[in-house]
């Protein structure tokens, strides 16, 4: 397995356990461990696909690295106006 599979399949499992945990009730969804393992999640899966040069994922994994980053700094309380 190369290093940008290893990356790729790292960041995606980050994100889909984070969704597994949320679905089974272990955190909440609105809580900081499920906005930070997204964070990491998508910014590996974004890192993965620029090394493979996909940019579809890299719009999309970027977007969601950021609204991750959002929903990270609004669940510990600071108010974005």
């Amino acid at each position: 397995m190369s290093f940008t599979n290893i990356i790729g399949t790292a960041g995606v499992a980050i994100i889909l356990f984070a969704y597994y945990m949320n679905t089974i009730k272990m955190i909440p969804v609105n809580g900081k461990l499920f906005y930070v393992m997204n964070t990491i999640g998508a910014a590996l899966a974004c890192y993965a696909s620029i090394l493979i040069l996909f940019w579809p994922f890299v719009v999309l994994e970027s977007a969601w690295t950021l609204v991750s980053i959002y929903g990270l700094i609004r669940s510990m309380g600071v108010k974005m106006t």
